[in-house]
């Protein structure tokens, strides 16, 4: 199954990127995933299930103890175990 991840955290510095900001980045680079995308206001990243819940649980443990207040995320199944696409009223 893959699964792609949408995450935020805060608080947000528009001048300079915090501590926890650079820790997420770090940790989702680090994870071997996919289609890594990083940017000011949101982030993503793909891969198979394992690597992204295991990049997901770094990311809340590292970012939270560099100082994060408030981490957003979304999960989606982008492939389901079958191979087939995952979606809103898809069965």
């Amino acid at each position: 199954m893959r699964l792609r991840v949408e995450f935020t955290t805060e608080p947000f510095d528009l001048d300079e990127a915090p501590a926890h900001a650079v820790v997420a980045r770090e940790v989702v680079e680090a994870a071997e995933l996919d289609a890594v995308d990083v940017g000011p206001f949101g982030n993503t990243a793909e891969g198979g299930a394992d690597q992204v819940l295991g990049a997901v649980d770094a990311l809340l443990r590292r970012t939270l103890e560099a100082g994060a207040t408030r981490i957003s995320l979304q999960v989606n199944v982008v492939d389901g175990v079958d191979g087939s696409r995952g979606g809103e009223g898809e069965r």
